[in-house]
């Protein structure tokens, strides 16, 4: 669609606009050493551009500033995601890999990582607990025929809870019971166990156990979860006060507002849950608060499997190359440190 020296005016344009947010003029490009073209015909490119939609001018007399359709382009077809420094990934890892004993630390953490190397606002969708897999089930008994279940998930979460065995099960049984959850279970998701539980526990727990029914009222106990949602961490909320585009109080109330509501974040994140990563510009958000915004999205995975996602809110003029090597690497380290804690 556009000619060479197009996507080459196009591309110094928005590399310019986006770290001056001055609409950027052809005697500025033509200045620039390596440019070897008249100020009139890159005049004359940047309105054939403006033509076709790629380019804007704010106001008469000044220069153009890239529209939505430019900054789709640039992100399709010129822009390189930067190379974040390898010492910068493995500092990242290694102090992830402290928390690992607390995974909701470490996704809290990421959110506060993330925005301090964009200086844009982060958001953070933690692993939701109930499409996690059962890893292990371990019970151990305390006195006065109660016991704590403790219920470990292939994200690395960590659930105890207290549980009480039915009078008369033997401590030998509650050790076959155990063993035997783990066999059956171990792999279903947790919102799936209860179902489980009739389709693959029932028919071997009649056959040997004369206790059915204490056995699996105690089964019911352990594997019983609450219907909750994955948790939001938000990083940097105040990042977007840098940004010229928002000293319009007008402009930037509606936005600090959704970040107190979390049920907007989650509108927000709605579709990017897929593999990969994603690059929604202004009009493509399909919430109305963030039109004037670009929203990049990753996600992180445990043994291939999506588990969250991390994101950036910013402003159109946002440094996506630098965003999104960001971006590629903190997911990658994300979905290593899970894998880390699963593993081990």
């Amino acid at each position: 669609m556009l000619t060479d020296r197009q996507k080459m005016i196009l591309q110094i344009l928005v590399d310019d606009y986006i770290r001056s947010a001055e609409p950027v003029g052809s005697r500025t490009i033509s200045k620039r050493p390596d440019i070897k073209i008249s100020p009139a015909t890159i005049r004359n490119e940047m309105a054939d551009l403006e033509e076709l939609g790629f380019l804007e001018q704010p106001h008469t007399s000044a220069g153009r500033i890239p529209s939505q359709k430019g900054y789709r382009f640039y992100v399709d077809h010129l822009m390189q995601p930067s190379q974040v420094e390898g010492l910068e990934v493995d500092s990242l890892r290694s102090y992830l890999l402290k928390q690992i004993d607390q995974m909701e630390q470490v996704v809290q953490q990421t959110a506060t990582i993330l925005s301090s190397l964009t200086n844009y606002t982060s958001i953070v969708l933690g692993p939701q607990k109930n499409v996690a897999k059962l890893r292990h089930i371990q019970l151990l008994p305390l006195q006065n025929h109660l016991a704590v279940a403790i219920i470990v998930t292939d994200t690395g979460h960590v659930e105890n809870r207290t549980v009480t065995i039915p009078e008369g099960i033997s401590a030998e049984s509650v050790q076959n019971y155990v063993e035997l959850l783990n066999r059956k279970l171990v792999g279903q998701p947790l919102h799936r166990l209860k179902d489980a539980l009739r389709t693959e526990i029932v028919a071997e727990l009649r056959r040997y156990s004369e206790q059915f029914e204490h056995a699996m009222d105690l089964f019911d106990q352990m594997v019983s979860f609450k219907d909750e949602q994955a948790k939001i961490y938000l990083g940097g909320t105040t990042m977007i006060l840098n940004q010229p585009e928002f000293r319009d109080v007008d402009k930037l109330k509606p936005l600090l507002d959704m970040f107190q509501q979390s049920h907007d974040i989650a509108r927000l994140l709605e579709g990017t849950q897929a593999p990969g990563l994603q690059v929604r510009i202004g009009q493509e958000n399909t919430v109305e608060t963030v039109r004037d915004c670009s929203l990049i999205t990753a996600t992180y995975a445990v043994d291939g499997h999506l588990i969250g996602t991390i994101g950036v809110l910013g402003p159109t003029r946002m440094e996506y190359a630098r965003v999104i090597g960001v971006l590629q690497s903190i997911s990658s380290v994300l979905s290593n440190v899970y894998n880390t804690d699963l593993h081990n």
